[in-house]
């Protein structure tokens, strides 16, 4: 019985040890987590009260939105066909729409790119996923991939990518670290990553300030991230265009 009772006990302190590391390296992520970001009670009413990098997370535009993504004025207004003509896609590219919405752009990417190339449409709402792919049944386009994310992950297949494309979309990450990281991990060597802001430099602009984003800050957040700032052509009348490439020998992420 001694002898049972001993080594019961060694199981024990064995299993009690290893509880305890489990629970020590969860804690250490979550602690990551707490510091990555800043939840304050007293917040701007178009934001959620969390902060990332100084910069408070915009509310996410819900799918009832999709009209206004879909105005007729918008070619006015944004120049979105010169947008599209900024991003050099060639045939045969492959483009992730990260936030596609009602595939505004989805569509139009899709026809750039061309039969050989492909289109990831990512959302994390399945009714703008469900109008986007109406869309493209009426309009005839089959190169397009509806993809449903999460806040954390666009579940980009990895290394597939040679694009990652965001119009006026990242600042309502919930998870911007999070979401970078993997758009990175989906990007092939030498891939780009474009974000498509509206200019907060610009007090002119008219939108709400959660919902535009400076050069400084956007330049800011990917410091942190396996990308190189490329270039940001002033060529539309109201939106940054972010160019960032993922080097070709990608060093290690900063945490």
């Amino acid at each position: 019985m001694n002898n049972l009772l001993h080594r019961f006990l060694i199981i024990l302190v064995a299993l009690t040890s290893v509880t305890t590391s489990f629970r020590s390296a969860a804690a250490t992520d979550a602690g990551a987590t707490v510091e990555r970001y800043e939840i304050r009670a007293e917040h701007d009413r178009d934001g959620i009260g969390k902060f990332y990098m100084g910069r408070e997370i915009a509310q996410v535009m819900g799918h009832l939105g999709a009209d206004w993504l879909e105005r007729p004025s918008r070619e006015r207004e944004e120049h979105t066909g010169k947008m599209v003509e900024l991003l050099e896609l060639k045939p045969g590219t492959v483009v992730a729409d990260i936030g596609a919405g009602s595939g505004y752009f989805t569509r139009r990417l899709a026809r750039k790119v061309g039969a050989k190339g492909r289109v990831l449409a990512v959302d994390i709402q399945p009714e703008m996923l469900t109008l986007l792919t109406n869309r493209l049944a009426v309009e005839g386009i089959t190169n397009v991939v509806a993809i449903r994310g999460s806040i954390q992950d666009p579940r980009l297949p990895e290394a597939s990518v040679d694009l990652a494309l965001m119009v006026d979309v990242y600042h309502e990450f919930s998870f911007p670290y999070e979401m970078m990281q993997a758009i990175v991990r989906g990007l092939k060597p030498g891939g780009r990553v474009v974000f498509v802001e509206y200019r907060a430099e610009d007090p002119e602009v008219p939108i709400k300030p959660l919902h535009k984003m400076t050069e400084a800050q956007v330049r800011k957040e990917m410091s942190v991230h396996a990308l190189e700032f490329v270039k940001n052509p002033a060529d539309l009348p109201r939106q940054h265009v972010l160019i960032f490439r993922k080097p070709e020998a990608t060093p290690d992420a900063a945490p």
